[in-house]
């Protein structure tokens, strides 16, 4: 009988016996340097004990088996020795007489061998002193030719194939199952007819279908999250889209700039984001608190809890001036004057030491230009710029307002903010009242801070991490053995830690470096929705380690602290963390504590003037000190999440973008993405003699010319979507310098000089103080756009003054010609952009010659 065991206690009986030998194990002695017919006709047995010398003999050993090779006879044997012509063994035992060298006449076959230890081959019993199951050994000739496979013992027990019951796959809910089990129970124990429903049988098979209906559930849900267009979890929708590179926002919140008025006297107080470790807060108005209050004020706290108030955060730390609660803006001694749209520039009255560049300052129109009246204030005409420069000055003529007038200089202050912070609109500056008195219309404030909605909470426990090795984990990873010798192996696994916050919903925030502010107040007002994250972080209560959150996990290493905050529809927040390959698991004996923000959406859209309550901890920040607070701007960028149907609709076709650049278009396109300012682009490919190029001509707002840090950004930029063997060339545009003589006829009640000036602003290609563009302005014109008569004409006839126009020469400078004027339209090259400067220090620029008759 031949059976296998899984322990090897025989060898160590034998070897503890005083008389009992056995065979250990056996190896084929292979030396490639030796002849072919040598090599693998030396066997080395090796027996457990030492062998006496003569104690076996050639007739005492035989070799059985074999399919193409059978009757291999032994030649030789001996104890301890490799007998010549064979080579010695690499590396020899220290002691050789437990190995039997056994020479045979010729190497096997591919098959398995037997070797006996035998008393002679008449007698098939073991030699006296011999165990008898240790008397023998199987082996291969061939075990150390090369091989693809592994010499490891492939699995020798199979599990016992079992016959599959007859069952209603079909059954899905609980009384389906139950008269499963009833039926099934019927076949299997026919004497069993117990329909009694206190009968254990009865109750037991209620109980597993019930588990059963569950488990039903539980697979339909899974099937149903398994697909974008089913699923109704939002979480679920929001990974279905990740695997697209579409991400799904969950709102955001919103910002504004909260105006501090303080206490005359006061200068260089600092208001500090956070103080005492306590975030500084500005809320809306509410009848029950004060201006100021401190975060422990009860009523404070009552609002809080009921909602009744939305509470904003300061994002940075700003230093307080009652010089700068309201300052006006300075003239020079002129009168009705006003900020042009675009304007970036402005003079305000007296010295500013305090300015700062970086500082906010806040333009707002408070008295209605033509009325003097508050009520007709443009509550529109509102603008936050950041400075750029600041320059204290003076005027040397000044004026004192007194009768007879004094003059004496004047103290000023000379500022400046950036293109991205240009007024968007014309700022009346000073007017006259129906009275005719000057009034100030507009007026500058100072003391601003960015602030955004929600409110951080205390410091929120998270549940303890499961342990993986905890007795009570029920969830392991069963691995059976490959055969019955081997132990299945179970390796607990950590249960799924995915903890939820208590308290919602989670702020959503753009993120905001307030040692590196954005570069203008309009930028700080602006971001991308792929740049907010989830306002919260954990703390590692053990020590100052902190995880901060990210939109994915995807990029994480296994020792980066991160996780994903995920918002389900009902607003829970549940936290997800990484597996130690792609983000760290936490570790179940360090506590964490999440600081969150709640607030977010559109609740935090509030309007202007809607703020008016501090909370801060700061013993110097009080009623004495602070004045009022107030936000001249509405509040902007509060977004609702985003819902699951627009994923379902956006999330296909997503990643459906052009990221290289394959045609013209292509090349014309991707230039205005990568640089705003870009009117407008014109690519053209051209062979240069060895490679292709593309030769991009950009049209830039307000005709600025191409300089190298541009052109470097663009080529940049343009980089990743150019196509490998085409080369890049930014150029200029073709500028075509226009010629222009106008006769005009004034009305003879018109000053010509008056009408001439008009006209003069009207053709030109400048901004009008109105905000209008005149008719040669750069933007009005762009690549292969023709020039037609009609606008030109309508532009001088709107002129007041004017009679009749007549346009005598209209054509491309220097080239004489009636074709354009008779047809009413000049055409303009692909590549070209009509130009009229008018200016007499470029006269190649273009020019129009302007004759007036009639008038005074």
């Amino acid at each position: 009988m031949k059976f296998s065991c899984c322990t090897d206690e025989r060898r160590t009986a034998v070897i503890n016996h005083p008389l009992l030998n056995g065979i250990d194990f056996l190896e084929v002695v292979d030396n490639p340097s030796d002849p072919d017919d040598v090599r693998q006709t030396v066997l080395m047995v090796h027996f457990l004990k030492d062998l006496a010398p003569g104690e076996l003999s050639v007739p005492n050993i035989i070799i059985q088996g074999g399919e193409r090779i059978q009757h291999i006879s032994v030649k030789n044997v001996s104890v301890g020795l490799i007998t010549s012509p064979l080579s010695p063994p690499a590396s020899p035992p220290e002691s050789n007489n437990n190995i039997l060298v056994v020479q045979v006449d010729q190497a096997g076959d591919f098959s398995t061998y037997t070797l006996k230890v035998v008393q002679d081959i008449g007698h098939l019993d073991p030699p006296a002193g011999f165990d008898p199951i240790l008397s023998s050994v199987d082996f291969s000739f061939k075990v150390l030719c090369p091989s693809d496979f592994d010499c490891n013992s492939s699995c020798n027990c199979s599990p016992e194939v079992q016959q599959a019951p007859d069952i209603n796959y079909l059954a899905k809910d609980y009384e389906g199952f139950r008269q499963l089990m009833l039926d099934r129970m019927a076949l299997l124990f026919p004497q069993w007819r117990e329909n009694n429903a206190a009968d254990p049988g009865v109750m037991l098979v209620e109980l597993l279908a019930w588990v059963g209906d569950y488990l039903s559930y539980r697979q339909d849900a899974i099937a149903t999250e398994a697909y974008l267009g089913t699923a109704r979890k939002r979480i679920s929708v929001r990974r279905h889209a990740r695997l697209v590179d579409y991400y799904m926002h969950d709102g955001c919140n919103a910002r504004t700039w909260a105006h501090i008025e303080v206490a005359e006297g006061i200068a260089g107080l600092p208001l500090l984001k956070e103080a005492n470790g306590i975030i500084t807060k500005v809320l809306t108005k509410s009848f029950k608190l004060p201006n100021v209050l401190k975060p422990d004020n009860k009523e404070f706290n009552n609002v809080v809890n009921d909602g009744s108030v939305e509470i904003f955060e300061l994002m940075h730390d700003t230093v307080l001036d009652a010089r700068h609660n309201t300052m006006y803006f300075y003239t020079w001694a002129q009168k009705n004057c006003c900020l042009p749209k675009g304007a970036t520039s402005a003079t305000l009255d007296t010295h500013l030491p305090a300015l700062q560049v970086g500082q906010i300052l806040i333009f707002q129109e408070v008295l209605g230009p033509g009325t003097g009246k508050a009520g007709d204030a443009d509550p529109k005409h509102r603008h936050a710029v950041r400075l750029t420069e600041v320059a204290l000055s003076s005027d040397p003529i000044g004026f004192v307002n007194s009768s007879p007038p004094q003059y004496a200089p004047r103290l000023v202050t000379e500022i400046t903010w950036s293109d991205a912070d240009a007024l968007p609109f014309p700022l009346c500056i000073t007017s006259d009242d129906d009275d005719g008195n000057d009034v100030v219309v507009s007026v500058v404030l100072g003391n601003n801070v960015l602030v955004d909605h929600g409110l951080t909470l205390p410091n929120e426990p998270l549940p303890a991490v499961p342990d993986a090795t905890n007795s009570e984990v029920e969830l392991n990873i069963v691995e059976p053995g490959c055969n019955a010798c081997e132990k299945t192996t179970i390796t607990p696994v950590a249960p799924r830690y995915h903890p939820a916050l208590k308290k919602g919903p989670l702020t959503q925030a753009a993120s905001y470096n307030m040692d590196a502010p954005p570069a203008s107040a309009t930028a700080a007002l602006r971001w991308e929705m792929k740049d907010v994250l989830p306002a919260i972080k954990l703390e590692e209560q053990a020590n100052n380690s902190r995880w901060l959150p990210l939109r994915d996990l995807i990029s994480s290493n296994a020792n980066d602290k991160n996780f994903v905050a995920e918002v389900e529809g009902n607003g829970i927040s549940y936290l997800r963390f990484g597996n130690d390959v792609q983000g760290k698991r936490p570790s179940s004996d360090v506590p964490l504590d999440a600081v969150y923000r709640v607030g977010n959406g559109l609740n935090g859209n509030i309007g202007a003037q809607a703020l008016k309550h501090l909370v801060s901890s700061d013993g110097a920040i009080s009623n004495d000190s602070i004045l009022s607070i107030i936000n001249p701007l509405p509040a902007t960028g509060g977004l609702e999440a985003e819902t699951i149907e627009l994923v379902r609709k956006r999330a296909p076709i997503a990643f459906r973008t052009q990221k290289r650049a394959v045609t013209m278009q292509d090349y014309e396109d991707v230039s205005r993405i990568c640089s705003p300012d870009i009117q407008r682009s014109a690519a053209t490919l051209r062979w240069t003699g060895s490679w292709r190029t593309v030769f991009l001509t950009v049209d830039r707002l307000g005709g600025a010319v191409i300089k190298d840090d541009f052109e470097t950004q663009l080529r940049n930029c343009i980089e990743k979507y150019r196509m490998a063997g085409q080369d890049l060339e930014v150029e200029n545009p073709v500028f075509v310098s226009l010629q222009i003589d106008i006769t005009v006829c004034v009305l003879r009640d018109y000053f010509r000089s008056q009408v001439k000036s008009a006209l003069l602003n009207v053709l030109s290609n400048r901004q009008l103080p109105d905000g209008s563009l005149g008719v040669f302005h750069p933007d009005n014109f762009s690549f292969g756009q023709p020039v037609y008569l009609s606008p030109i004409y309508t532009a001088l006839q709107k002129v007041p003054g004017v009679g009749a126009v007549t346009i005598t020469k209209f054509q491309r400078q220097g080239k004489d010609t009636n074709e354009f004027l008779l047809s009413g339209t000049l055409l303009i090259g692909r590549t070209e952009i009509a130009r009229l400067d008018n200016d007499p220090n470029f006269p190649e620029h273009g020019v129009f010659n302007l004759t007036l008759e009639g008038g005074k």
